[in-house]
Protein backbone atom coordinates (compact mmCIF):
# COMPACT_ATOMS: atom_id res chain seq x y z
CA UNK A 1 0.00 0.00 0.00
CA UNK A 2 1.45 3.35 -1.02
CA UNK A 3 1.97 5.73 1.90
CA UNK A 4 2.33 9.49 1.76
CA UNK A 5 4.15 11.63 4.30
CA UNK A 6 2.36 12.01 7.62
CA UNK A 7 2.65 14.37 10.55
CA UNK A 8 4.97 11.96 12.30
CA UNK A 9 7.65 12.42 9.64
CA UNK A 10 7.21 16.03 8.55
CA UNK A 11 6.87 17.70 11.97
CA UNK A 12 4.35 20.28 12.99
CA UNK A 13 2.15 21.69 10.24
CA UNK A 14 0.56 25.12 10.74
CA UNK A 15 -2.84 25.78 9.26
CA UNK A 16 -5.41 28.51 9.00
CA UNK A 17 -8.75 28.57 10.78
CA UNK A 18 -11.45 31.23 10.84
CA UNK A 19 -11.58 31.49 14.65
CA UNK A 20 -8.73 33.75 15.72
CA UNK A 21 -5.33 34.83 14.52
CA UNK A 22 -2.68 32.25 15.25
CA UNK A 23 0.28 33.10 17.45
CA UNK A 24 3.44 34.02 15.56
CA UNK A 25 5.87 31.23 14.85
CA UNK A 26 8.57 30.93 17.52
CA UNK A 27 11.76 28.87 17.95
CA UNK A 28 10.98 25.39 19.19
CA UNK A 29 13.16 23.37 21.52
CA UNK A 30 13.00 19.62 20.89
CA UNK A 31 13.88 17.28 23.77
CA UNK A 32 14.29 13.57 23.09
CA UNK A 33 13.39 11.40 26.06
CA UNK A 34 14.83 7.90 26.64
CA UNK A 35 13.43 5.18 24.41
CA UNK A 36 13.73 2.33 26.90
CA UNK A 37 10.90 1.94 29.41
CA UNK A 38 11.73 2.29 33.11
CA UNK A 39 8.96 0.61 35.07
CA UNK A 40 7.31 2.21 38.08
CA UNK A 41 5.71 0.35 40.97
CA UNK A 42 1.98 1.17 41.44
CA UNK A 43 2.26 1.87 45.18
CA UNK A 44 -0.76 4.11 45.59
CA UNK A 45 -2.21 4.66 49.07
CA UNK A 46 -6.02 4.44 49.07
CA UNK A 47 -7.62 7.19 51.17
CA UNK A 48 -11.39 6.84 50.68
CA UNK A 49 -14.17 5.80 48.31
CA UNK A 50 -17.51 7.43 47.50
CA UNK A 51 -20.32 5.92 45.45
CA UNK A 52 -22.30 2.89 46.52
CA UNK A 53 -25.84 1.54 46.42
CA UNK A 54 -25.50 0.82 50.13
CA UNK A 55 -24.13 4.28 50.94
CA UNK A 56 -25.81 7.60 51.65
CA UNK A 57 -28.47 8.83 49.23
CA UNK A 58 -26.19 11.49 47.75
CA UNK A 59 -23.49 9.03 46.75
CA UNK A 60 -25.71 6.76 44.68
CA UNK A 61 -24.33 8.30 41.51
CA UNK A 62 -26.09 7.86 38.18
CA UNK A 63 -23.40 8.80 35.68
CA UNK A 64 -20.18 10.53 36.69
CA UNK A 65 -19.19 12.96 33.95
CA UNK A 66 -16.08 14.44 35.56
CA UNK A 67 -14.18 14.67 38.85
CA UNK A 68 -11.69 17.34 39.95
CA UNK A 69 -9.85 18.70 42.99
CA UNK A 70 -9.29 22.21 44.33
CA UNK A 71 -6.19 23.41 46.19
CA UNK A 72 -7.76 22.48 49.54
CA UNK A 73 -7.96 18.87 48.40
CA UNK A 74 -11.75 18.89 48.14
CA UNK A 75 -13.14 16.52 45.52
CA UNK A 76 -15.83 17.66 43.07
CA UNK A 77 -18.02 14.97 41.50
CA UNK A 78 -20.26 15.95 38.60
CA UNK A 79 -23.17 13.51 38.24
CA UNK A 80 -24.59 14.32 34.81
CA UNK A 81 -27.63 12.10 35.35
CA UNK A 82 -28.68 13.94 38.51
CA UNK A 83 -27.42 17.35 37.26
CA UNK A 84 -25.61 17.95 40.54
CA UNK A 85 -22.03 18.68 41.57
CA UNK A 86 -21.10 17.14 44.92
CA UNK A 87 -18.28 18.76 46.92
CA UNK A 88 -16.53 16.22 49.15
CA UNK A 89 -14.11 17.01 51.98
CA UNK A 90 -10.69 15.39 52.30
CA UNK A 91 -12.12 12.78 54.65
CA UNK A 92 -14.80 11.65 52.20
CA UNK A 93 -17.80 13.40 53.78
CA UNK A 94 -20.19 15.60 51.78
CA UNK A 95 -19.59 19.36 52.12
CA UNK A 96 -22.22 20.78 49.78
CA UNK A 97 -24.30 20.13 46.67
CA UNK A 98 -24.41 22.54 43.72
CA UNK A 99 -26.89 22.75 40.85
CA UNK A 100 -30.03 20.82 40.04
CA UNK A 101 -32.30 20.93 37.01
CA UNK A 102 -34.25 24.13 36.35
CA UNK A 103 -34.15 27.64 34.90
CA UNK A 104 -33.37 29.56 38.06
CA UNK A 105 -30.02 31.08 39.09
CA UNK A 106 -27.52 28.30 39.65
CA UNK A 107 -29.75 25.65 38.07
CA UNK A 108 -28.97 23.74 34.88
CA UNK A 109 -30.87 22.91 31.71
CA UNK A 110 -28.33 20.52 30.21
CA UNK A 111 -24.98 20.62 32.02
CA UNK A 112 -22.21 18.83 30.19
CA UNK A 113 -18.90 19.58 31.85
CA UNK A 114 -17.07 20.89 34.89
CA UNK A 115 -13.94 22.99 35.33
CA UNK A 116 -12.73 23.50 38.91
CA UNK A 117 -10.29 26.37 39.43
CA UNK A 118 -7.60 25.86 42.04
CA UNK A 119 -9.24 28.28 44.46
CA UNK A 120 -12.54 26.38 44.26
CA UNK A 121 -14.42 28.54 41.76
CA UNK A 122 -16.43 26.58 39.20
CA UNK A 123 -17.32 26.92 35.53
CA UNK A 124 -20.07 24.59 34.32
CA UNK A 125 -20.88 24.42 30.63
CA UNK A 126 -24.62 24.25 29.99
CA UNK A 127 -25.54 23.38 26.40
CA UNK A 128 -29.15 24.29 27.10
CA UNK A 129 -28.39 28.02 26.91
CA UNK A 130 -25.52 27.63 25.74
CA UNK A 131 -23.08 29.20 28.16
CA UNK A 132 -21.02 28.78 31.30
CA UNK A 133 -22.46 29.04 34.83
CA UNK A 134 -19.90 30.56 37.21
CA UNK A 135 -19.87 29.82 40.95
CA UNK A 136 -17.61 31.22 43.67
CA UNK A 137 -15.45 29.14 46.00
CA UNK A 138 -18.35 28.81 48.49
CA UNK A 139 -20.58 27.28 45.83
CA UNK A 140 -22.70 30.41 45.41
CA UNK A 141 -23.95 31.26 41.94
CA UNK A 142 -22.37 34.40 40.41
CA UNK A 143 -23.40 34.76 36.76
CA UNK A 144 -23.63 33.15 33.35
CA UNK A 145 -21.36 33.81 30.35
CA UNK A 146 -22.91 33.22 26.94
CA UNK A 147 -21.16 31.00 24.40
CA UNK A 148 -21.73 32.09 20.82
CA UNK A 149 -21.11 29.95 17.71
CA UNK A 150 -18.01 30.57 15.69
CA UNK A 151 -17.93 30.77 11.90
CA UNK A 152 -18.47 27.59 9.92
CA UNK A 153 -18.93 24.31 11.74
CA UNK A 154 -17.86 24.74 15.34
CA UNK A 155 -17.39 21.82 17.67
CA UNK A 156 -16.52 22.47 21.28
CA UNK A 157 -15.30 19.59 23.33
CA UNK A 158 -14.38 18.93 26.92
CA UNK A 159 -12.57 21.80 28.60
CA UNK A 160 -9.99 22.30 31.35
CA UNK A 161 -9.48 25.05 33.96
CA UNK A 162 -6.87 27.67 33.11
CA UNK A 163 -4.56 28.97 35.89
CA UNK A 164 -5.84 32.23 37.30
CA UNK A 165 -9.49 31.20 37.07
CA UNK A 166 -10.60 33.57 34.32
CA UNK A 167 -10.67 31.06 31.45
CA UNK A 168 -10.95 27.46 30.37
CA UNK A 169 -9.01 25.64 27.66
CA UNK A 170 -10.47 23.41 24.97
CA UNK A 171 -9.64 22.06 21.54
CA UNK A 172 -11.57 21.12 18.43
CA UNK A 173 -11.16 17.37 18.23
CA UNK A 174 -10.71 16.58 21.90
CA UNK A 175 -12.78 13.98 23.71
CA UNK A 176 -15.56 13.83 24.67
CA UNK A 177 -18.07 15.83 22.68
CA UNK A 178 -19.78 18.59 24.64
CA UNK A 179 -21.43 21.06 22.29
CA UNK A 180 -21.97 21.58 18.56
CA UNK A 181 -22.76 24.67 16.53
CA UNK A 182 -23.76 24.73 12.87
CA UNK A 183 -24.40 27.74 10.65
CA UNK A 184 -25.00 25.93 7.37
CA UNK A 185 -21.40 26.22 6.20
CA UNK A 186 -19.56 23.35 4.60
CA UNK A 187 -18.56 20.62 7.05
CA UNK A 188 -14.91 20.84 5.97
CA UNK A 189 -14.47 24.50 6.89
CA UNK A 190 -11.69 23.64 9.35
CA UNK A 191 -8.17 22.92 8.16
CA UNK A 192 -6.74 22.40 11.65
CA UNK A 193 -7.68 21.52 15.21
CA UNK A 194 -7.20 24.72 17.21
CA UNK A 195 -6.30 24.75 20.90
CA UNK A 196 -8.23 27.64 22.41
CA UNK A 197 -8.40 29.59 25.62
CA UNK A 198 -12.02 30.58 26.29
CA UNK A 199 -12.00 33.77 28.38
CA UNK A 200 -14.89 34.14 30.83
CA UNK A 201 -14.42 37.66 32.18
CA UNK A 202 -17.16 39.31 30.10
CA UNK A 203 -20.81 38.62 29.32
CA UNK A 204 -19.84 36.60 26.22
CA UNK A 205 -17.03 34.07 25.85
CA UNK A 206 -14.08 35.40 23.85
CA UNK A 207 -11.59 33.10 22.15
CA UNK A 208 -7.82 33.16 22.07
CA UNK A 209 -6.02 30.62 19.86
CA UNK A 210 -3.08 29.18 21.80
CA UNK A 211 -1.86 26.81 19.07
CA UNK A 212 -3.07 25.16 15.88
CA UNK A 213 -3.06 21.39 15.99
CA UNK A 214 -2.63 19.32 12.88
CA UNK A 215 -5.72 17.97 11.12
CA UNK A 216 -4.84 14.94 8.95
CA UNK A 217 -5.85 15.27 5.28
CA UNK A 218 -9.38 14.01 4.89
CA UNK A 219 -9.86 13.89 8.66
CA UNK A 220 -12.67 15.37 10.68
CA UNK A 221 -12.09 17.55 13.77
CA UNK A 222 -15.04 15.95 15.53
CA UNK A 223 -16.00 13.01 17.63
CA UNK A 224 -18.58 10.69 16.15
CA UNK A 225 -19.42 7.29 17.54
CA UNK A 226 -16.38 5.25 18.44
CA UNK A 227 -13.73 7.04 16.46
CA UNK A 228 -13.02 10.45 14.97
CA UNK A 229 -11.52 10.93 11.53
CA UNK A 230 -9.78 8.00 9.85
CA UNK A 231 -9.46 4.69 11.63
CA UNK A 232 -6.10 4.41 13.49
CA UNK A 233 -5.56 8.16 13.00
CA UNK A 234 -4.17 10.62 15.58
CA UNK A 235 -6.38 12.02 18.30
CA UNK A 236 -6.18 15.52 19.70
CA UNK A 237 -5.04 15.14 23.32
CA UNK A 238 -4.83 18.07 25.70
CA UNK A 239 -3.68 19.11 29.17
CA UNK A 240 -3.11 22.41 30.98
CA UNK A 241 0.07 23.01 33.01
CA UNK A 242 0.36 25.11 36.21
CA UNK A 243 2.33 27.92 34.51
CA UNK A 244 -0.41 28.46 31.92
CA UNK A 245 1.24 26.45 29.16
CA UNK A 246 -0.80 23.86 27.30
CA UNK A 247 0.49 20.38 26.46
CA UNK A 248 -1.08 18.66 23.48
CA UNK A 249 -0.52 15.80 21.07
CA UNK A 250 -1.90 15.91 17.52
CA UNK A 251 0.12 13.38 15.53
CA UNK A 252 0.62 9.65 15.17
CA UNK A 253 4.17 9.95 16.52
CA UNK A 254 5.23 10.21 20.16
CA UNK A 255 5.34 13.99 20.26
CA UNK A 256 4.00 16.19 23.07
CA UNK A 257 3.90 19.86 22.09
CA UNK A 258 3.94 22.59 24.72
CA UNK A 259 2.48 25.97 23.83
CA UNK A 260 1.61 29.16 25.65
CA UNK A 261 -0.73 32.04 24.78
CA UNK A 262 0.94 34.67 22.61
CA UNK A 263 3.91 32.41 21.86
CA UNK A 264 2.58 29.22 20.32
CA UNK A 265 4.53 25.96 20.45
CA UNK A 266 7.89 26.49 22.14
CA UNK A 267 8.90 22.97 23.17
CA UNK A 268 8.36 19.46 21.82
CA UNK A 269 8.95 16.32 23.90
CA UNK A 270 9.63 13.15 21.94
CA UNK A 271 10.36 9.52 22.64
CA UNK A 272 12.00 7.46 19.88
CA UNK A 273 9.01 5.13 19.57
CA UNK A 274 7.77 4.70 16.03
CA UNK A 275 4.15 4.30 14.93
CA UNK A 276 3.63 1.09 13.00
CA UNK A 277 2.42 1.17 9.37
CA UNK A 278 -1.17 0.16 8.73
CA UNK A 279 -1.32 -2.99 6.61
CA UNK A 280 -4.06 -4.51 4.47
CA UNK A 281 -4.34 -7.27 7.07
CA UNK A 282 -5.10 -4.68 9.79
CA UNK A 283 -7.70 -3.03 7.56
CA UNK A 284 -9.42 -6.32 6.82
CA UNK A 285 -9.35 -7.32 10.50
CA UNK A 286 -10.97 -4.06 11.60
CA UNK A 287 -13.68 -4.24 8.95
CA UNK A 288 -14.41 -7.85 9.90
CA UNK A 289 -14.57 -6.88 13.59
CA UNK A 290 -17.17 -4.19 12.91
CA UNK A 291 -19.17 -6.46 10.61
CA UNK A 292 -19.19 -9.21 13.24
CA UNK A 293 -20.56 -6.76 15.78
CA UNK A 294 -23.34 -5.83 13.37
CA UNK A 295 -24.12 -9.52 12.85
CA UNK A 296 -24.58 -9.90 16.62
CA UNK A 297 -27.03 -6.99 16.57
CA UNK A 298 -29.35 -8.62 14.04
CA UNK A 299 -32.68 -9.19 15.69
CA UNK A 300 -32.21 -6.29 18.09
CA UNK A 301 -31.64 -3.55 15.50
CA UNK A 302 -33.83 -2.43 12.62
CA UNK A 303 -32.72 -3.97 9.29
CA UNK A 304 -32.27 -0.48 7.83
CA UNK A 305 -29.75 0.37 10.55
CA UNK A 306 -27.91 -2.88 9.92
CA UNK A 307 -27.74 -2.08 6.21
CA UNK A 308 -26.52 1.46 6.88
CA UNK A 309 -23.88 0.07 9.23
CA UNK A 310 -22.56 -2.29 6.57
CA UNK A 311 -22.40 0.56 4.06
CA UNK A 312 -20.46 2.66 6.57
CA UNK A 313 -17.96 -0.17 7.16
CA UNK A 314 -17.44 -0.54 3.41
CA UNK A 315 -16.57 3.16 3.14
CA UNK A 316 -14.23 3.34 6.14
CA UNK A 317 -11.04 5.33 5.58
CA UNK A 318 -7.81 4.35 7.30
CA UNK A 319 -4.81 6.39 8.37
CA UNK A 320 -1.37 5.31 7.18
CA UNK A 321 0.01 4.67 10.67
CA UNK A 322 -1.27 3.41 14.00
CA UNK A 323 -1.05 6.32 16.42
CA UNK A 324 1.02 5.78 19.57
CA UNK A 325 -0.63 8.09 22.12
CA UNK A 326 -4.25 7.46 23.17
CA UNK A 327 -4.92 9.66 26.23
CA UNK A 328 -3.30 12.49 28.18
CA UNK A 329 -3.69 14.07 31.63
CA UNK A 330 -1.61 16.72 33.38
CA UNK A 331 -0.77 16.44 37.08
CA UNK A 332 -1.11 19.04 39.82
CA UNK A 333 2.62 19.90 39.77
CA UNK A 334 2.98 19.84 35.99
CA UNK A 335 3.70 16.20 35.21
CA UNK A 336 2.32 14.92 31.92
CA UNK A 337 0.74 11.48 31.97
CA UNK A 338 0.20 9.80 28.60
CA UNK A 339 -1.27 6.41 27.80
CA UNK A 340 0.14 4.57 24.80
CA UNK A 341 -1.60 2.05 22.60
CA UNK A 342 -1.71 -1.61 23.62
CA UNK A 343 -0.73 -4.70 21.68
CA UNK A 344 -3.54 -4.43 19.14
CA UNK A 345 -3.96 -1.38 16.85
CA UNK A 346 -7.24 -0.30 18.48
CA UNK A 347 -6.22 -1.20 22.03
CA UNK A 348 -6.19 2.00 24.10
CA UNK A 349 -5.00 0.31 27.31
CA UNK A 350 -1.23 0.40 26.83
CA UNK A 351 1.55 1.48 29.22
CA UNK A 352 1.23 4.85 30.97
CA UNK A 353 4.24 7.18 30.81
CA UNK A 354 4.96 10.04 33.21
CA UNK A 355 7.15 12.89 31.94
CA UNK A 356 7.72 16.49 33.00
CA UNK A 357 7.33 19.62 30.90
CA UNK A 358 11.06 20.36 31.27
CA UNK A 359 11.93 17.12 29.53
CA UNK A 360 12.48 14.48 32.23
CA UNK A 361 11.18 10.94 31.86
CA UNK A 362 10.04 9.70 35.29
CA UNK A 363 9.03 6.23 34.22
CA UNK A 364 6.11 4.11 33.03
CA UNK A 365 3.44 1.88 34.53
CA UNK A 366 3.04 -1.55 32.99
CA UNK A 367 -0.17 -2.50 31.21
CA UNK A 368 -2.93 -3.37 33.66
CA UNK A 369 -1.21 -2.14 36.84
CA UNK A 370 -3.18 1.15 37.03
CA UNK A 371 -5.67 3.11 34.99
CA UNK A 372 -4.97 6.70 34.00
CA UNK A 373 -6.15 8.94 36.90
CA UNK A 374 -9.29 10.95 36.17
CA UNK A 375 -8.15 13.89 38.31
CA UNK A 376 -5.05 15.16 40.12
CA UNK A 377 -4.98 17.24 43.29
CA UNK A 378 -2.52 18.75 45.79
CA UNK A 379 -0.30 16.64 48.04
CA UNK A 380 -0.29 13.78 45.56
CA UNK A 381 -4.06 13.24 45.53
CA UNK A 382 -5.49 11.39 42.54
CA UNK A 383 -9.02 10.17 41.76
CA UNK A 384 -10.10 7.18 39.71
CA UNK A 385 -13.62 6.58 38.38
CA UNK A 386 -14.53 2.92 38.64
CA UNK A 387 -17.66 0.86 38.04
CA UNK A 388 -18.65 -2.06 40.22
CA UNK A 389 -20.25 -5.33 39.12
CA UNK A 390 -23.72 -3.76 39.39
CA UNK A 391 -22.78 -0.88 37.13
CA UNK A 392 -22.60 1.68 39.97
CA UNK A 393 -20.05 4.49 39.61
CA UNK A 394 -17.48 4.75 42.39
CA UNK A 395 -14.77 7.37 42.87
CA UNK A 396 -11.61 6.10 44.55
CA UNK A 397 -9.24 8.70 45.98
CA UNK A 398 -5.62 7.66 46.44
CA UNK A 399 -2.22 9.25 47.02
CA UNK A 400 0.63 9.03 44.53
CA UNK A 401 3.87 7.25 45.38
CA UNK A 402 6.45 9.59 46.92
CA UNK A 403 8.56 9.52 43.76
CA UNK A 404 5.73 11.07 41.72
CA UNK A 405 4.35 13.73 44.10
Amino acid sequence: MKRRATHSSVGIVFCSVALAAAAPASPQETITLPGEDRWLEPRFEELYRVGSLSGADWEQFGSIRRVAFDEAGQLYVFDSQADYIFVIARGGELRRTIGGRGDGPGEFRNPDGLAVMRDGRLAILDTGYPGYHLFNADGEYERRVRLLPGPGRMMHMDYLPYPGGDAVVSAVGSLPLVIRFYDGADDKSHTCRPVERLILTGDVVTRDTVAEGWLPPGGEPVTSGERSGKVFGPRMLLGVLPDGSVAFSDSSAYAIRIARPGTGVWRVLRRPLRPIPVTNRMIDAEKNRQLARLDKSEGSMHPTLIRMGRERVAKLEFFEEVSILREMKTGWSGEIWVQRRGEEPLDDEGPIDVVTMDGRYLGSFRVGTIQLPSAFGPDGLVAFIEMDELGVNTVVVKRLPETLK
